[in-house]
């Protein structure tokens, strides 16, 4: 009994089916009402039919719920909750809300409907009942089964049937059943209810939609696409869905030469399972959407004839489906078959583009070209104006300046394929004036950019275009960038002095390069001189470290490196570094030899001037260093960082010494405080110009004489006055700057003189001040000079200080400043005169690096 027997609409004064209210009518095939009919005049099935075929009733009479408001009871009461939807525009959208719906569910219900009806017929053949009982019979299975009666239908089908569908549900519902009943169940329904969908279709277009929304969707599917193969291994679109419906018309036809997703499943008997189009790099349809998801194409065929592929598109990458799957996705294949076997494309502007006689010809002609060419075939539009170039054909030399395969290219319109030739190359423009006019045109040196993924890439070719009846041959030939690098490449071995070699173990061919014959000064019509024979070419003292090169590339067959000096015919002595690699066979047998030499005389020079070099800075440097380490050892030898202290009474006397942070800066700092035969005490510090060994020895010369001087009683001025005739006259002219001061310790007097050095601070209670300034020039300076002297009262308790420039003296600050600090420093005077000094060193704000002399004294 067929399904058209089985099932017909209700008559014109029957009754209609009410509607259930609720929010949202459920799309599952588990709602469906029966036919209020039966095919064989029965009355309106009881409620127990009723039941069995899945339907349901409302109180309140047809088209109204509850509570008496027109349409889905839900949706009323939201309209009138919700102010926006009393809005023309609200009214308008929920109306077309609840007819989408109901449209869906309609769909379902007469999916599910065939498929219980169907199921009846199978029990009124078996039973040999009427339809009545059949469906009495069918509630009552469903019932002590405990199962939906549409699921039950399913169930009697596949018994039944005992086809490939039924096998896949069998097997699915096995694999399954233990881990979700409920989604087995719905399973083996969405099978049966896509098959009644793909078998009630009038159309590929119908299939297509029925398998994504009942079969494919479930799985994760996005989209799908049914393809047609022609009798030339061409595609056709025969219906998709959930493509955009410019996306399916651009993939309407696919020439027979073009690898796509598609043709890999026709190709592969047993189906493409793609885990990412991203990997493969095949166009296909829905790329740009979904560009890293994953597809599935598995021929369509039937009775042993591929009618052609079925292609499912996920939006994700797809994971290794299980075999239930795969089975069931072959069996929808298997559905598609059956409607492509009576399909027949399109005809119109749907149908496949016709190749003219002339471009037939042309296509021979360009295959036998060693250029790449394109046959273009002028494209119009509907009202017969020419829009674009169609590339029908793209001959076997062809080289995309993009790099793309052909397989993108063939087929493509040209602006599609090239958008940037319509700009400034002006290349469409040109194809289409030879189109027009028929007059050819050559031009060297274009400029061709693709757009690849919104990148332009541009490469430089001689373009050639005609015409040949109603086609148009484009020829480019683009620069060939291997000829552009050997030149390069000849250019940088000529700039780096590199000459390559090859030679041949087996053969004992040997090939040089040109520059390598310059190296060894040979000519290049002379023979190339054989690795063996390299000792004899080299310096007698390298033949060692030659002979170690050798066996290890020869012997160990290794890739080894050397460093010779080569001895050329003219005598001269070049500096040559070798390097080479072997080359073996299958068997690891020596085959070959391949390496290269370089003149690195020029480098070798340089090494050698750069090794003196360093050799005399680090002579140099150790001078220095030696230098600096005895004048230092000097200097601390004759000023020591502290002194023991000395036995005057009533007097207190400190020293300290700092010397500069830097060896190289070994200063002419000095200091002295000594009691003399006369019980007086000798008070100075000083500061000879300069640094180094000179600076140092001329401070010991003025230190001793002024401690010499000062045995003959005179006074301070004189002292100085002396000392300057010794710094102009016995020290080579050096200058330098002194404070000078005898104490007598009976009196608590201090008599001092200054030579152009900072005057002594004097600490009294909490006060501190520099001492009034006294005329004197500094030592050196003239041959002769008087030096002014004064004298001053101590009291107890008085601390005087004498120091050099070096606790004072900052390159940003006036010394004035400097002085001011120093003073506040010395006014915080702690309990003893040693940690006084030694605060005065701690606190300093000297940036000079010089060195620093402090003397301290205080009454007691």
């Amino acid at each position: 009994m067929s399904m058209s027997e089985q099932s017909r609409e209700p008559g014109d004064g029957e009754p209609k089916r009410g509607s259930a209210a609720g929010p949202e009518p459920s799309p599952s095939p588990l709602s469906f009402d029966p036919l209020s009919r039966t095919t064989d005049g029965d009355p309106k099935p009881s409620d127990e039919e009723a039941a069995v075929s899945g339907g349901f009733t409302s109180d309140g009479p047809p088209g109204f719920t509850s509570d008496g408001l027109p349409g889905f009871g839900d949706e009323a009461r939201a309209g009138r909750e919700d102010p926006s939807a009393a809005s023309p525009v609200g009214r308008l959208a929920a109306t077309v809300e609840r007819l989408s719906r109901e449209v869906r569910a309609a769909q379902a219900e007469a999916e599910g409907r065939a498929l219980i009806e169907l199921a009846k017929g199978v029990l009124v053949e078996r039973l040999q009942c009427g339809p009545a009982q059949a469906a009495r019979q069918l509630a009552q299975l469903a019932e002590q089964a405990q199962v939906t009666p549409l699921e039950l239908a399913v169930d009697v089908i596949n018994q039944a049937a005992r086809d490939r569908m039924s096998e896949v549900t069998d097997a699915f519902l096995a694999a399954t059943r233990a881990a979700d009943e409920a989604e087995s169940e719905s399973a083996a329904v969405r099978l049966r209810a896509a098959e009644s969908g793909v078998l009630a279709a009038d159309d590929a277009q119908a299939v297509a939609d029925a398998l994504l929304e009942q079969a494919l969707r479930p799985l994760g599917a996005v989209a799908v696409a049914i393809w047609a193969v022609g009798a030339d291994g061409s595609l056709t679109m025969a219906g998709s869905a959930g493509f955009s419906p410019a996306e399916a018309e651009r993939w309407r036809y696919v020439p027979p030469d073009v690898v796509t997703v598609a043709r890999r499943g026709l190709i592969e008997r047993e189906g493409q399972w793609i885990t990412t189009l991203g990997v493969t790099g095949l166009p296909t349809i829905g790329l740009h959407q979904h560009p890293d998801g994953g597809r599935a194409a598995l021929p369509a065929g039937t009775g042993g004839r591929i009618h052609g592929v079925l292609e499912i598109a996920w939006p994700a990458p797809l994971e290794p489906q299980p075999p239930q799957i795969v089975r069931q996705v072959e069996a929808l294949a298997e559905l598609c078959a059956h409607t492509l076997e009576m399909y027949t494309p399109p005809q119109g502007a749907a149908q496949e583009p016709r190749v003219l006689p002339d471009a037939a010809e042309l296509m021979d002609l360009a295959d036998g070209l060693y250029d790449p060419a394109l046959v273009l075939v002028p494209h119009l539009d509907a009202d017969g104006h020419l829009v674009d170039f169609r590339i029908q054909h793209v001959n076997n030399r062809f080289l995309d300046p993009a790099g793309r395969p052909r397989a993108v290219v063939n087929g493509a319109l040209l602006l599609e394929a090239y958008p940037m030739a319509a700009g400034d190359s002006e290349l469409f423009q040109r194809v289409e004036r030879v189109y027009a006019t028929g007059e050819p045109f050559r031009a060297r040196r274009m400029n061709l950019t693709a757009l690849v993924d919104q990148v332009p890439l541009s490469a430089v070719a001689d373009i050639s275009i005609s015409r040949h009846g109603m086609s148009v041959l484009l020829i480019w030939r683009i620069e060939d960038e291997m000829a552009r690098l050997a030149s390069l490449l000849q250019h940088a071995q000529r700039l780096g002095r590199i000459g390559g070699f090859e030679e041949n173990v087996l053969t004992g061919e040997i090939t040089w390069n040109g520059q390598l014959f310059d190296l060894y000064g040979r000519p290049r019509t002379s023979t190339p001189v054989p690795l063996e024979e390299l000792p004899a070419h080299a310096h007698p003292d390298d033949g060692v470290s030659i002979r170690r090169f050798l066996r290890t590339l020869l012997h160990h067959q290794r890739p080894a490196a050397a460093a010779f000096r080569l001895q050329r015919p003219e005598g001269v002595t070049r500096h040559i570094r070798i390097v080479a690699e072997p080359v073996l066979d299958t068997d690891d047998r020596l085959l070959l030899v391949r390496g290269a030499c370089q003149d690195i005389s020029a480098q070798h020079w340089t090494e050698v001037a750069l090794a003196a070099t360093r050799d005399q800075l680090a002579h140099t440097e150790q001078q220095a260093t030696e230098r600096a380490r005895l004048t230092l050892q000097l200097q601390h030898a004759i000023m020591p960082p502290t002194q023991a202290p000395l036995q005057v009474s009533g007097l207190q006397v400190a020293v300290r010494y700092r010397p500069a942070e830097t060896e190289q800066l070994v200063g002419g700092d000095w200091y002295d405080a000594v009691v003399l035969p006369s019980r007086k005490v000798l008070l100075c510090v000083g500061d000879v110009a300069g640094h180094g060994i000179e600076a140092a020895t001329s401070m010991v010369v003025l230190r001793n004489a002024l401690r010499g001087l000062a045995v003959t009683g005179a006074g301070p001025g004189q002292l100085l006055s002396w000392l300057n005739i010794v710094a102009h006259h016995l020290t080579g002219s050096v200058t330098a700057t002194a404070v000078c001061g005898l104490y007598d310790p009976d009196t608590r007097t201090l008599r001092w003189a200054r030579a152009g050095h900072l005057p002594p601070v004097l600490v009294r209670d909490t006060e501190a001040a520099p001492l009034p300034l006294v005329k004197g020039l500094l030592l050196g300076a003239v041959p002769e000079a008087v030096y002014e002297e004064t004298e001053l009262r101590l009291a107890p308790g008085d601390t005087l200080l004498m120091y050099t420039d070096g606790l004072v003296e900052r390159r940003d600050r006036p010394v004035e400043e400097s002085l001011t600090h120093l003073l506040t420093t010395a006014r915080s005077a702690p309990s003893t005169l040693d940690q006084q000094l030694d605060r005065l060193l701690t606190y300093s704000k000297s940036d000079t690096d010089d060195d620093t002399c402090i003397v301290g004294i205080r009454v007691g």
